[in-house]
């Protein structure tokens, strides 16, 4: 409905704010509570447990440096400090020890980012109910209809909602000690862009207005939606920026990129999303897995290769019964040197959450993997996932697993 269209003495519809907010170098942040002198060093997380600090006789601690570090591990995050010598997530910590030789290497410890994750958000559902959870740390919020958001302050008619962020801000501090960016706009995507352009610690409030002057300059690789390979098409056009983007021919961009993606693209560089903040949605799975420190062989590594797949069945099973879930298609994961990845699942009649029948199923798609090169990784997952209580599922043609080699029959 339009301006004109609305019946006389109707109020306007509430304007559309959504939130991104994204927390700063979480795992890195995380740690430094822990270890506050590290505070502004270059601190790099991806560690295993001997990677641990140890606490001297004086009560100081040795911190293990990246250039003593050997093995195929990756950087799962870094400080700030960390960045700006150029180690970033996923890169090997062997290259980031090039660079950064003398950055301290911590270990990952899942459950304590899974705590502060907690904390995080249910700071800002005090405030702001309405959530889209995006992962561990970040999420969408819906401010349209909070308190207070569509009123103007003084002479800033955004000092509503610049209002609220920052009390959302504050919130996130006082329950956490951490810090989180915001970017609120009109979208999920933008919000998106938003929220990584005053990091860290930073507030964006932007509307349609300002697409031109702060969205079109930017790469179009800050479009979350394209990836490596389509914006190296894109450069192939002649393409580098959103503002270049935003003035491509819709019809050349279908032609290039096929009618759904072409069209994407150009509504997407307009700064045009219309996808709502979605509070709840099932997840397909749920893994476990592991990359080893050096490659394993299925006979010479067999009692440590068992313990390992035992301790994910394990894994796996707590995460399904602590987040009330069964399954009943039960899958392997494994990669061999030279990076070839190999998949085997299962779907049993009935499901199931206990470790036990995880590792019995797990075990059965096992023995249909040709074990005779080393591994480099091993993970479980469950997939079908339904809650207890559910309607029980059809009859089930569960998979008939294919002849076991009989050299694999007695592995693991």
């Amino acid at each position: 409905m339009t301006e004109h269209e609305r019946p006389p003495g109707a109020a306007a519809p509430p304007r559309r704010w959504i939130a991104h907010l994204d927390m700063d170098a979480f795992y890195a942040s995380v740690e430094l509570l822990r270890y506050p002198e590290l505070k502004g060093q270059p601190v790099v997380i991806g560690g295993r447990r001997m990677h641990a600090p140890r606490t001297l006789e004086d009560g100081s601690r040795q911190y293990a440096r990246l250039r003593d570090y050997t093995g195929r591990g990756v950087v799962t995050t870094s400080t700030y400090a960390a960045r700006a010598l150029g180690v970033h997530s996923a890169m090997g910590l062997m290259k980031a020890g090039l660079l950064a030789p003398d950055a301290i290497l911590l270990p990952t410890d899942f459950d304590s980012y899974r705590h502060y994750s907690r904390l995080f958000k249910a700071a800002v559902a005090e405030i702001a109910p309405v959530i889209e959870d995006r992962g561990i740390d970040e999420i969408y919020i819906d401010l349209s209809a909070v308190p207070g958001v569509q009123e103007a302050v003084g002479h800033d008619p955004l000092g509503g909602v610049r209002a609220v962020a920052r009390e959302l801000k504050n919130s996130v501090s006082r329950a956490t000690g951490l810090s989180c960016s915001i970017g609120i706009t009109p979208n999920k995507l933008l919000s998106k862009i938003a929220s990584d352009l005053d990091k860290p610690d930073g507030l964006t409030v932007l509307t349609e207005e300002d697409i031109p002057t702060r969205i079109w300059p930017l790469p179009v690789r800050r479009i979350n939606g394209i990836g490596p390979k389509a914006a190296a098409k894109l450069e192939t056009l002649g393409i580098q920026t959103i503002a270049e983007l935003a003035a491509a021919s819709p019809a050349l961009l279908v032609e290039r990129f096929g009618r759904s993606y072409g069209a994407w693209l150009h509504e997407a560089a307009h700064g045009r999303d219309e996808r709502p903040v979605v509070t709840h949605s099932e997840p397909v799975s749920i893994s476990r897995e592991t990359t080893f420190e050096r490659d394993l062989h299925a006979r010479h590594d067999r009692e440590l290769l068992g313990r390992i797949f035992t301790e994910l069945c394990e894994q796996l099973a707590a995460d399904l019964q602590r987040k009330g879930y069964l399954g009943r298609t039960v899958g392997i994961k494994l990669r061999f040197e030279g990076f070839r990845t190999v998949t085997r699942d299962q779907t049993l009649a009935l499901p199931i959450q206990d470790a036990a029948a995880i590792r019995q199923a797990a075990g059965q798609c096992l023995k249909r993997v040709d074990l005779s090169q080393r591994l480099r990784l091993l993970g479980v997952r469950m997939a079908s996932l339904s809650r207890p209580g559910d309607a029980p599922p059809p009859p089930a043609r569960a998979t008939r697993p294919a002849q076991a080699r009989i050299e694999n029959l007695s592995l693991f």
